[in-house]
């Protein structure tokens, strides 16, 4: 491995064009040394201005292009079993955007790969856990601040959906992030999803049922509920609130600048989860690479990505019954321990 980490980026699409970038600006000790994507004229637009960087249409031509020392892949989610497994069978560590797969049957079988090479190569992109205010709340947990966790009350808001956006992707490409944030700051899997839908906001395009109210049970006796609502109208939103025993805790108000002028208070909010969470995205990957460099992960692993995988998977089966569903999980191997 040389001194500078030669990472092959899957996918050109808004989540792999932004970490092209952020790769080659904010990231230090890497670079991207081949890009691919099935579109070619996206891939070319990728690479544009960028030395040294191969373009491909294939995932396996870029993993096994000269210089490539891991993988980051962002191409979509039912994509990323076969790059995966590819990956793994290189033995190249990966960090690869949620959704590990789609459905946990899949994540299983990654999980199994990366089992048989007998150590965690797999790194999954749940950015939360890199941001500072929820680094923070996790910490205030771990060292009982509010004392033992009886809640959490979630909001996930956007501005608008895009045109292809589903009901099934409420949940598995929106709730997805505060099913993994809540496993991760209460130490606790999630044994229950039951989904309650008002109804739909009139900013909703036809057929879609936004928003919605996600209850889930956990292992440890807590309550998380889940506002999602990605037809708001005023902005990006991410908010979370932990309620002990003996305090609480809020974060994601955003209030980094106030400003009273004209007989008015107020300031900004994001437009979108690449402004939100920029810092979060930048950290997560310099950690990796960091990491990767020492044929390692420093972050979610793929029983993480499975477990998510399995919440959403009960997730959907609520939504459409109207009742509440278990969540089935196998047992934990002992290397993700």
């Amino acid at each position: 491995m040389t001194s500078t980490l030669g990472i092959a980026v899957i996918g050109t699409g808004r989540m792999g064009t932004d970490h092209v970038r952020r790769i080659g600006r904010t990231v230090g000790g890497a670079r991207v040394v081949a890009v691919a994507d099935p579109d070619g004229d996206r891939v070319k637009e990728a690479v544009a201005g960028l030395e040294g960087v191969s373009a491909h249409t294939d995932a396996a031509a870029a993993m096994a292009a000269p210089g490539v020392g891991a993988v980051l892949i962002a191409s979509p989610g039912p994509a990323h079993e076969e790059a995966l497994l590819h990956a793994l069978a290189l033995e190249l560590p990966v960090l690869c955007e949620k959704p590990l797969t789609p459905d946990p049957a899949g994540a299983l079988r990654v999980l199994e790969a990366e089992l048989r090479l007998g150590r965690k190569l797999v790194q999954v992109g749940f950015m939360r856990r890199f941001d500072a205010e929820y680094e923070g709340l996790r910490g205030l947990l771990d060292a009982g601040g509010i004392g033992r966790p009886l809640f959490l009350h979630c909001r996930h808001r956007n501005a608008a959906s895009p045109s292809f956006f589903t009901n099934d992707m409420l949940i598995s490409d929106s709730v997805v992030h505060e099913v993994d944030a809540a496993r991760w700051l209460l130490g606790q899997e999630i044994t229950a999803v039951t989904v309650l839908s008002p109804a739909p906001s009139a900013a909703a395009p036809q057929g879609l049922s936004d928003p919605r109210f996600v209850l889930l049970e956990t292992s440890g006796g807590a309550i998380v509920d889940v506002e999602i609502f990605v037809n708001c109208g005023f902005g990006y939103q991410v908010q979370c609130e932990a309620v002990g025993e003996a305090g609480s805790a809020r974060i994601g108000d955003g209030h980094a600048m106030v400003v009273q002028t004209r007989g008015r208070w107020g300031g900004e909010i994001a437009q979108d989860f690449l402004t939100r969470f920029a810092d979060a995205y930048d950290r997560q990957v310099r950690r990796w690479v960091a990491a990767a460099a020492r044929g390692r992960i420093d972050g979610p692993d793929v029983w993480d990505g499975y477990a998510a995988a399995a919440v959403s998977e009960a997730g959907l089966a609520a939504a459409r019954s109207g009742t509440r569903t278990p969540v089935e999980l196998v047992e934990r191997p002992a290397l993700y321990h």
